[in-house]
């Protein structure tokens, strides 16, 4: 009887019994919320290859001029990276339970976020102004595609930053809102790291 036993026992089914005791059911420690950020950013980066690679393809034809690039880039990119800065202040005031001073960059970061908008279309005035139209110029219009792609995304993160602000003004301590704010700050260092490429892109072509 021992014999049969051994024979119609099933370890590996033990182990798996024993493998999800381990992890209580779950196969991911992280957030769902944290998950479909990712997968979304995957998408978006998956979206903005696409288009530089549109972009090269279009830079062998014959009518391709390249565009000159304006101080008002350097300054704009310059302004993203400081609402990155105060985003990331955020998350570490989140950490350390200071609710203050969580509303304070989350309030600093998305001011600079509009500012970057107003800049990016600023300078569309100032291309515009200095006798480059995209109709008639492809570089330019790729360039303004992707500063309208890159600029709607940024849009969508100040839906969410306006949530997290408008929950920080209901009542909510630094840590009811410390993921919000963790979320906030993760896809602003995206879209960041995003743009400074694409600068770097245009500089160089």
């Amino acid at each position: 009887m021992d014999f049969f036993r051994e024979i119609s026992s099933k370890p590996w089914l033990e182990s798996q019994v024993a493998i999800d005791d381990t992890h209580q059911g779950g196969a991911y420690t992280l957030p769902s919320v944290t998950i479909g950020l990712r997968i979304f950013l995957g998408v978006v980066t998956v979206l903005f290859s696409l288009t530089v690679v549109a972009y090269s393809d279009r830079m062998t034809l014959a009518d391709w001029r390249p565009v000159p690039e304006p101080t008002l880039m350097w300054l704009n990119i310059v302004v993203l990276f400081a609402s990155s800065v105060a985003m990331q202040w955020s998350v570490i005031s989140a950490r350390r339970g200071r609710t203050a001073n969580v509303e304070i960059g989350m309030l600093v970061g998305g001011a600079l976020a509009l500012a970057f908008l107003a800049g990016q279309l600023l300078m569309v005035r100032q291309m515009n102004a200095l006798g480059y139209f995209a109709p008639t110029n492809p570089a330019l219009a790729f360039l303004y595609m992707l500063s309208a792609m890159h600029g709607v995304h940024l849009l969508g993160g100040l839906v969410a930053w306006g949530r997290t602000v408008m929950r920080i003004w209901g009542g909510h301590e630094a840590h009811q809102v410390r993921m919000s704010v963790e979320l906030c700050a993760f896809y602003w260092h995206f879209l960041l790291v995003v743009w400074f490429l694409l600068f770097v892109w245009f500089s160089i072509t």
